[in-house]
């Protein structure tokens, strides 16, 4: 073990302890790189000497921003050749234009205005940074997944069987079926008797308390007579008037049933 102040091991290597850094530590050229300035491409670049130097992009000074632009390129070409490549293609552009600049202009029919040579460059880079700003608000508006989560909450509903009503006509052919059988059995005895509709509604009331359906027919009792039997269907109509109760039918022709629109408590 080497020498050292605190014994505190600088790094391991293979699970040994290091206590002071080798001397023969080879580190790659390329290991490690600092970009101040990272462009998305050529265009990229020209718009950033140019903003940056508050030049006027419709009169660029061909002469500052190209020689700018070769520094650049100068710099980039040595660590990596295949990128240089695009901007050395805008690089022969500039210096062209360049050239075409210092050439007297073509000849022109009167009253015309010669071609300026960075007429393209300038349309170029304009829709460029049209592109560029129009990517930048929409970067900035939020985004689903990255700058907010969607809300998902899950509900347990309990699913409640609902029938259909009962047609009219349908309650009437019962109702002729209940006064058929109650005129089959009923015994010619003439009395007088005081019936109550809200008595009997309460009576049916009683009959469905507890009971999930009753049967329409089982409401009825044959035996006590028609008046008793219209009251009691008088008492049925005034419960399903005050929604009270219910009538259903699960299809036609089918069994009519009653329960009570409520549930107990």
């Amino acid at each position: 073990m080497p020498e050292v102040i605190d014994h505190v091991a600088v790094a391991r290597l293979y699970g040994e302890p290091l206590f002071a850094m080798p001397q023969d530590l080879y580190i790659p050229p390329d290991a490690l790189e600092v970009f101040l300035e990272a462009f998305e491409g050529p265009l990229d670049l020209l718009l950033y000497l140019i903003r940056k130097q508050n030049f006027n992009i419709l009169d660029i000074p061909m002469a500052a921003v190209t020689r700018q632009y070769l520094v650049y390129v100068d710099e980039i070409r040595g660590r990596n050749l295949e990128l240089a490549a695009e901007y050395l293609l805008m690089a022969a552009m500039l210096i062209e234009i360049k050239s075409r600049m210092l050439l007297p202009p073509k000849k022109v029919a009167q009253g015309q205005e010669p071609e300026d040579p960075r007429a393209e460059l300038v349309r170029r880079l304009l829709e460029y940074e049209q592109m560029k700003l129009a990517a930048a608000r929409l970067n900035a508006v939020p985004q689903l997944g990255r700058d907010f989560l969607k809300a998902e909450v899950t509900i347990e509903q309990s699913l409640h069987q609902r029938f259909p009503d009962v047609h009219i006509a349908d309650l009437q052919e019962a109702w002729r079926d209940i006064l058929k059988r109650a005129k089959l059995i009923q015994h010619h005895h003439i009395t007088r008797a005081e019936l109550s509709v809200r008595e009997h509604m309460s009576m049916v009331l009683k009959k469905l308390q507890g009971r999930r359906f009753v049967e329409f027919e089982d409401l009825f009792d044959a035996a006590s007579g028609v008046p008793v039997l219209v009251v009691t269907f008088i008492a049925l109509l005034e419960l399903a008037k005050e929604t009270l109760i219910e009538i259903t039918q699960a299809e036609v022709y089918a069994p009519i049933y009653v329960r009570l629109a409520y549930s107990p408590s």
